[in-house]
């Protein structure tokens, strides 16, 4: 095998996402060089341009690469040609017409940083899923020069937020181009001006998503730098973003030449893709609004993720019509029906236009992300609804799955090979594909946990030193941030978005008891907390900083940590290696989350308000249950109640189950457990079963003008 041969077949594989849930692959960038492969944050675009074409040819040789180099580059492309698929068999409909989905964030890897958390997670998951499955679709977004923000803490705890700009040359993205052949550029005439945009294309297995990007030479000042944050600016800044997403997106898929059959809206932000669809085909097809309106509803799917009414996108009048008044001018409406499209009540012309009162009206296939958020939903926004009972609500509920593939540990992955058989990946959303986990030896799984347990402590370990070693800390504080936690201690994770209602700090509320459980001689724990608050958020920056402090007290030393910078290869690592996953939200505030479900495929266990997917999941013996899912009209009232019976849970269950051992030092009965989570839990919360529920209930009826209410 020649230089560039090797050289060349490595950049392909680098350019398509595939390879992200290929632990071969990452396995081949890694052993040609595992310090620079750590440098570059597993960017293989960037890795590859660090290493010479010479080193690489050198490297390949030394370690008997060239191979495995070609074995990978063959899989990709059999990936990529096979059409005996799942979406083949039951998709067909929307081959010729794909499902267009649109999301404000896409999470598919930390080298991509065009995402700042949950929602975006779920929508990589989305894409890689309906690429394995073979389901036609196409993701649209929005490019991030500079991502959502890396954190790091001061000397008293408080978060900072860096935003170093991206090198698109580094990113796996390439232009997209049109039927003509040329890059695709687009533009939207507002009452402010035009707003430009290239469009890159990124290749996420037999997906395609498509990213716009305003940061090209016809945009002003201010428009260039629109798209380089997530979440980032005020109200104006966020309704040029959603007009970028909603109405751009439709024009970029034109521009390439694809027609939906599906309009997928991932939350309100991407509503306006409805306006610009319904502007569309009234320009092209001579059809009066009522009419576009009941097809466009007809063809729309919207998930909302937001039980919380703060929450949902909400713009002023004067706002709406600045950056919307020429689509409202293409569908004929007039002022006050235009904006009665994101009222509730279409007639109080002081309430704000919100995006997802627009998407629901624009939509006909709704849902929440978990069967309590349904309900939740429903209660919700019932008064959109008046002639409907709150049961009739047309909101269903998908409950949210993972891309097991995506954030599964190879060692985990090498179990499930030997006692699920070789096509379980394929066949994971059948029940009985599960039942093999009873055949693992209990050895076998408590050794692989304590392997991706001792990785996980070594990456927070080196963590902890760079962080102290940054804030120009003592040498002595250096090392003893290197020897924090002990491979032998329960050791319990907590890692997402700071947002209050998440309540991270719970179990710190009486900090008097848990460092006594923290230092019991005979059975103790740990705790790793990671997380970030956005930049507005003060109160969200103040529980980290509370837990940042409570975790450099000296009875906390070495048991409590907090590591930098949440993004999806911390929690990579986080879910591979913790014993427990901690969720203590307020209920019912958790739509659905999803950490959890890629804890409980890596051999940990759940420990949580029955909220989201665990109201539905927990069976009494696949995890652990705090409270009973009552709740309080008082928040403090409720936060106490369930503190109370957070300590409870880990006194009398957690902590006596994980330290119970047999004359060989397993925990017999909680492996039982991690057993039974896995059999009960796994074919129902991956990503695979979510997708096919999607194109079964809600994109093929969709495809085919078929109004119908989902899973209630």
């Amino acid at each position: 095998m020649g230089q560039v041969h090797v050289v060349d077949r490595l950049r392909d594989l680098a350019r398509n996402l595939w390879w992200t849930w290929q632990p071969n692959v990452v396995n081949l960038f890694r052993e040609l060089d595992p310090a620079l492969w750590r440098q570059t944050d597993h960017n293989p675009i960037e890795f590859l341009q660090k290493l010479a074409p010479e080193q690489i040819e050198k490297r390949a040789s030394e370690m008997a690469l060239q191979s495995r180099i070609d074995y990978a580059f063959r899989r990709l492309n059999e990936y990529l040609a096979n059409t005996d698929s799942w979406g083949a068999t039951f998709a067909g409909t929307l081959r010729a017409r794909p499902v267009a989905y649109f999301s404000m964030e896409f999470g598919l890897h930390e080298s991509l940083p065009v995402y700042s958390g949950g929602l975006g997670v779920l929508a990589g998951d989305h894409l890689k899923s309906a690429s394995d499955l073979g389901v036609p679709l196409i993701g649209v977004g929005l490019l991030y020069d500079q991502g959502y923000f890396r954190q790091s803490l001061d000397a008293n705890g408080w978060q900072q937020e860096q935003y170093p700009p991206a090198n698109t040359d580094l990113l796996p993205i390439e232009p997209a181009v049109g039927r003509d052949g040329k890059p695709v550029q687009i533009s939207i005439e507002t009452n402010a001006g035009t707003l430009h945009a290239r469009v890159w294309r990124v290749d996420v297995g037999r997906t395609d998503l498509l990213l716009l990007d305003s940061n090209v030479p016809e945009n002003n000042e201010s428009d260039r730098k629109l798209s380089a944050r997530l979440y980032g600016g005020d109200a104006r800044v966020r309704i040029r973003q959603e007009v970028l997403l909603g109405v751009g997106g439709i024009r970029a898929l034109k521009a390439i030449g694809v027609q939906p059959s599906v309009l997928h809206l991932n939350e309100g932000h991407s509503a306006f893709a409805g306006l610009e669809l319904i502007r569309e085909k009234m320009a092209g097809e001579a059809v009066p609004f009522s009419d576009t309106v009941r097809e466009v509803a007809g063809m729309t799917v919207f998930t909302t993720h937001t039980p919380v009414a703060a929450g949902h996108d909400r713009f002023g009048a004067a706002l709406v019509e600045e950056h919307l008044g020429k689509i409202r001018e293409g569908m004929h409406l007039s002022y006050d029906d235009f904006m009665g499209l994101g009222r509730v009540y279409p007639a109080d012309h002081n309430e704000p236009f919100c995006m997802t009162v627009l998407a629901l009206k624009l939509s006909r296939h709704a849902n929440g992300v978990s069967a309590l958020h349904g309900q939740v939903s429903r209660r919700m926004w019932q008064p959109m609804f008046p002639q409907k009972t709150e049961e009739e609500v047309p909101i269903g509920h998908i409950t949210n799955g993972v891309h097991l593939l995506s954030w599964l540990a190879p060692q985990m992955h090498a179990i499930y090979d030997r006692h699920l058989g070789p096509d379980w990946p394929r066949m994971m959303r059948h029940p009985d594909t599960w039942a093999g986990i009873e055949n693992v030896d209990d050895g076998e799984l408590w050794e692989t946990h304590q392997v991706l347990k001792a990785r996980l402590i070594d990456f927070v370990r080196r963590r902890l030193a760079m962080q102290a070693e940054r804030r120009g800390e003592s040498e002595a504080k250096i090392k003893q941030a290197a020897g924090a936690l002990d491979l032998e201690v329960l050791t319990i994770g907590f890692a997402r978005r700071f947002a209050t209602y998440k309540r991270a700090g719970l179990v710190l509320s009486d900090a008097d008891v848990l460092a006594r459980m923290v230092n019991a001689t005979d059975k103790p724990l740990q705790i790793v907390f990671a997380g970030k608050a956005h930049p507005e958020d003060q109160l969200g920056k103040e529980l980290i900083q509370n837990i940042v402090r409570r975790a450099r007290e000296t009875r906390f030393e070495h048991r409590i940590v907090f590591v930098e910078d949440y993004d999806m290869n911390v929690a990579r690592h986080l879910v591979q290696g913790v014993d427990i996953w901690l969720n203590n939200p307020r209920r019912p505030q958790e739509a659905s989350g999803t950490s959890g479900e890629k804890v409980l495929f890596n051999g940990g266990l759940n420990c949580s308000v029955l909220d989201g997917w665990w109201a539905e999941a927990f069976d009494g013996k696949n995890g652990f249950a705090i409270g009973t899912g009552r709740t309080h009209s008082v928040p403090s009232v409720q936060d106490q109640r369930d503190h109370d019976a957070l300590i409870a849970t880990l006194r009398e269950q957690v902590v006596p189950l994980y330290y119970d051992r047999d004359p060989n030092g397993l925990p017999r009965r909680w492996i039982a457990r991690v057993k039974a989570s896995m059999r009960s839990l796994g074919w129902r919360f991956n990503a695979d079963r979510m997708v096919m529920d999607y194109v079964e209930t809600s994109y093929l009826p969709a495809a085919l003008g078929k109004s119908c209410l989902m899973k209630t």
